[in-house]
């Protein structure tokens, strides 16, 4: 363990240091019935039938229900510190399903997708170096969350991470897949002013937002690299 670099985040607001989050109840073993699965539509995303039943809460079976489950694999996303500039590292690129509520441009943490049978430390490592440039940098764990279980099995293997310097290339992302990414770099006050704006509407981004206010890199173990 070692105390991350930089400047407080969110310094001077209510913290929760010394309270430690309930212990959750252990689940009860109920019976779930998987009676087919099927793939219903199969391009660069995925969706899959099912027919369930599974044990209520009263201890009685559902009857069988039609679920569907849009499948899209795991993520991988970092709150990304440059500890030399005491500036966040985030990036803007468009997003086609948030242009119904806006203009469709996202600022939000660098991620990208976890390869089958990847570590996800792999999965950052190399989505740091495609979208900003940056070869070397220290990761260190914070969660994993599901993005909206309701609809799909997608998780976020969040990170905290920090580099040092100025990047070897330019970054951006890869032509090759269609990426058009800008660096955006922000000094933690301006971030931590968009959190209370408002302006913050991507999960992942708001969430390591959220843990940076709290203190979260105060003391992090670092994985080697």
């Amino acid at each position: 363990m070692r105390e991350a670099s930089g400047e407080r985040f969110g310094s001077g607001r209510p913290r929760f240091a010394g309270m430690s989050p309930p212990t959750p109840a252990d689940p009860a073993e109920r019976r779930v019935e998987v009676d087919s699965t099927r793939r219903i539509f199969d391009d660069f995303f995925k969706i899959d039938e099912a027919f369930v039943r599974y044990e209520r809460v009263d201890g009685t079976m559902s009857g069988t229900q039609r679920l569907l489950s849009f499948e899209r694999g795991d993520a991988a996303a970092v709150v990304l510190l440059n500890r030399s500039t005491q500036r966040l590292i985030f990036v803007r690129q468009f997003r086609y399903p948030a242009l119904r509520n806006g203009d469709g441009w996202m600022t939000e943490l660098v991620a990208g997708t976890v390869s089958p049978g990847e570590d996800p430390v792999a999965t950052m490592r190399r989505e740091v170096e495609e979208e900003t440039g940056y070869t070397a940098v220290d990761l260190a764990p914070i969660g994993v969350f599901y993005v909206s279980p309701g609809g799909t099995s997608e998780r976020v293997f969040l990170f905290y991470g920090e580099v040092s310097g100025v990047p070897r290339d330019p970054g951006g992302g890869l032509e090759e897949e269609g990426e058009n990414v800008e660096i955006v770099e922000m000094p933690l006050a301006e971030a931590d002013a968009a959190l209370d704006a408002g302006v913050v509407v991507d999960a992942k981004t708001l969430i390591g937002l959220m843990w940076l206010r709290m203190g979260g890199p105060q003391q992090v173990s670092f994985t080697p690299r």
